[in-house]
């Protein structure tokens, strides 16, 4: 458990849950014959979202069910991750938190402040599955190079889906204080970025689905 949402992968942090928060839980599980499972979910202790925590939640909802939706044989997950990018950036357009044309905000990776790793990876024997072997061999393929663009870098699993495949699809919406200040210092997409309206949001680590 840990109040730090934004620090992926926590171990060990013992915190009191409080009014108002919100629980996440990253989580795998094993079978006895060894293939394994990965799940993020996020509730509100209080048992109901306050409205803030509602819209962000219902964002990161609608993302993870295009892409489960897009899901087939044939498509480059690279192509479901951009989709789920664009329908988080509409949602925080909808929010006022974002503004201008969603294709060139996730173009120019501006949408990465709140979205900044990979929509999800593959599961079998392992919680990412064959990814010792090394995510260029796994998750890529000639043709298909690894982008070094912030956040979409990230993306663990970017090659064509097939037939027998077993992903997670787990988009996630971040307010990172540390990582707003310096874009904001930094003048970094002014022009996709309300960066005064985040001000309401930098207590909300974040929410995933």
């Amino acid at each position: 458990m840990t109040i730090n949402g934004q620090v992926l992968h926590n171990h060990d942090h013992h915190n009191i849950l409080k009014s108002g928060q919100l629980v996440l839980a990253d989580m795998g599980a094993e079978t006895a014959m060894h293939y394994a499972a990965d799940i993020t979910r996020t509730w509100p202790v209080d048992g109901s979202f306050t409205q803030q925590q509602k819209e962000i939640y219902q964002i990161v909802l609608d993302a993870q069910l295009a892409g489960i939706a897009a899901m087939r044989p044939g498509l480059r997950n690279l192509d479901a991750h951009l989709l789920a990018a664009k329908v988080i950036t509409n949602g925080l357009k909808s929010l006022g938190l974002m503004q201008g044309d969603t294709d060139e905000i996730v173009h120019s990776g501006a949408h990465a402040l709140f979205f900044p790793h990979g929509l999800g990876h593959m599961i079998g024997l392992d919680v990412h599955d064959m990814e010792d072997l090394g995510e260029k061999y796994t998750g890529y393929h000639e043709g298909l190079e690894r982008s070094t663009q912030f956040g979409l870098k990230s993306l663990r699993m970017a090659r064509t889906l097939e037939p027998g495949f077993v992903m997670t699809i787990e988009p996630g919406i971040y307010f990172i204080p540390e990582l707003i200040d310096r874009w904001q210092q930094e003048g970094r997409f002014t022009q996709y970025i309300n960066y005064p309206a985040l001000a309401a949001y930098r207590g909300f680590f974040r929410s995933a689905d």
